[in-house]
């Protein structure tokens, strides 16, 4: 086997092992591995080449691991609940108290519940605070 052709299967498997365990850690050997491979067209020596992949790996997880857990925790806020619900302005369907009550938004019905005491009639429009499973808790503005 090809030296290049070991470091394109041992990106591959770092890719995979990436999907498998989403730690933002694989992705950069894998990447280091690519790299390499390509790399490894050119020079011959596997000790070089091991160095290289060593290298870059090192290179990758200092300064690219940190870029993409950013990214993807930026993803994950944006997308998530609090980018689609949190923060919004609603209108009570049913009346909204600390133990039962519901919200409309983008034509959903939602469980809705108060952090206090006080019951919000329906037809008042309501903030969204928080979010807890099926339930978002709302306060009044």
């Amino acid at each position: 086997m090809v030296l290049w052709e070991i470091f394109a299967i041992a990106g591959l498997a770092f890719l995979i092992f990436e999907m498998l365990v989403p730690s933002m850690f694989f992705l950069n050997l894998a990447i280091a591995g690519f790299i390499t491979a390509i790399i490894a067209i050119w020079i011959v020596n596997w000790v070089y080449l091991t160095i290289i992949f060593v290298g870059l790996s090192i290179i990758s997880i200092i300064f690219l691991r940190p870029i993409l857990i950013k990214n993807k925790q930026d993803k994950a806020h944006e997308t998530g609940m609090e980018g689609k619900y949190i923060g919004k302005i609603v209108k009570v369907t049913e009346p909204v108290n600390k133990y039962s009550g519901a919200i409309t938004i983008y034509d959903e019905r939602w469980e809705a519940r108060t952090e206090n005491d006080e019951t919000i009639p329906a037809g008042s429009e309501v903030k969204i605070v928080k979010y807890d499973s099926l339930i978002l808790t709302v306060e009044k503005i």
